[in-house]
């Protein structure tokens, strides 16, 4: 009987040894309670990450320029100091070529429809071969977007022409161009669309 009751004690103390180490890997480890954070929990931190990489990416622009970040912000590539730097000599070009009555340039350089209504004026003898540009600014830019896959910004140039290189009869003219570009090309090469 002796015998007995010490198995009976044994397996109290074995029972007592398994519930303290449960209870002491419990403690250390956790426990599961159903109100655990799922990981996509943690979204909103790289959402915020995201944006903060965004804002990094978009460069100190001026307040007539600020409409540039549309394109920043879907754009990786994009820079706007290039950009405006090529809309200044593509305008050049465009408007030497019209008064000039190259339609040969004019052609590489502009949409179908803005070639059409060049070309027209040009038959008409609208243009003036004798005019000369005498200072060109881009005053602001009036819109930028991305949408289906097309950048689109529109500039306001203020440009100043004289006439048979006589400074007294210098012409200003305010225009509005629009440039677009398909986000996929890798090309310099923007088209002007309107005008």
């Amino acid at each position: 009987m002796v015998y007995g009751d010490l198995q009976f004690f044994d397996i109290i103390i074995f029972a007592a040894i398994a519930a303290f180490i449960i209870y002491r890997l419990r403690s250390v480890l956790g426990k599961r309670t159903g109100f655990q954070k799922k990981t996509t929990d943690h979204k909103p931190l790289y959402e915020e990450q995201d944006k903060k990489e965004e804002i990094a990416k978009i460069p100190s622009l001026l307040d007539n320029e600020l409409k540039l970040e549309n394109v920043y912000k879907k754009i990786n590539n994009f820079d706007h100091k290039q950009f405006l730097d090529g809309a200044k000599k593509a305008f050049e070009i465009i408007i030497t070529s019209f008064n000039n009555g190259d339609k040969k340039t004019l052609k590489d350089l502009v949409s179908k429809n803005v070639y059409l209504a060049f070309e027209k004026a040009i038959d008409n003898k609208t243009n003036n071969p004798s005019s000369q540009f005498y200072s060109l600014i881009i005053d602001s830019v009036e819109d930028a977007k991305v949408e289906n896959n097309i950048i689109s910004i529109s500039i306001n140039f203020v440009s100043e022409q004289m006439i048979n290189d006589d400074e007294g009869k210098i012409i200003k003219n305010k225009d509005t161009w629009t440039f677009e570009k398909p986000t996929n090309s890798s090309s310099p090469k923007w088209v002007l669309t309107q005008t």
